[in-house]
């Protein structure tokens, strides 16, 4: 009964059939995982919650790819908390080493508007739809790194039709 899981770190081809069955979605959090991994230590983790989280985030790359080509719904987010919130957009460039570029940019914009039931106002650029725009210096489809690094490549920000950042 459930319409979303988190994480999902160590699904196995049956729940990915039941997520397809059921029409689920799952938002994978990589990112979560490799920021506690490369900073854990540092934070007060504890090297058994260290190794653990190490596993966890092997698995989950995986589970993504699994996932992915099982036609499992995904929709691009985070739960990192405080300083972690910073690398919110690594979760980008992790899903692009098992998914083409356009399939995470889909996660994060009309894949998350159908999970939200807000599809066709939020996640497309169409007559009705919220303005809710960025510009980038170069082709994400390409290159996801461009919507990885904002100070380098974000030159317009448009949110319900108001401009909050023009560099162009």
């Amino acid at each position: 009964g459930l319409r979303c899981i988190e994480h999902g770190n160590l699904i196995d081809d049956t729940t990915i059939r039941k997520f397809v069955e059921k029409d689920a979605y799952l938002v994978p959090t990589l990112v979560t995982y490799q920021a506690m991994d490369e900073i854990g230590m540092q934070i007060g983790m504890t090297a058994g919650s260290h190794a653990k989280n190490s596993e966890v985030l092997d698995a989950g790359l995986s589970a993504l790819e699994a996932a992915y080509r099982g036609g499992v719904n995904l929709v691009y987010g985070s739960d990192l908390i405080g300083e972690m919130q910073v690398r919110q957009l690594d979760e980008f460039a992790i899903r692009s080493e098992v998914q083409p570029a356009i399939e995470v940019i889909r996660a994060a914009t009309t894949t998350a508007a159908r999970l939200l039931g807000l599809e066709g106002r939020i996640g497309v650029v169409e007559p009705g739809a919220y303005a809710d725009l960025i510009v980038v210096d170069g082709d994400p489809i390409q290159n996801i790194d461009v919507l990885t690094h904002p100070e380098r490549h974000l030159s317009l920000v448009m949110k319900n039709g108001a401009v909050y950042r023009d560099r162009l």
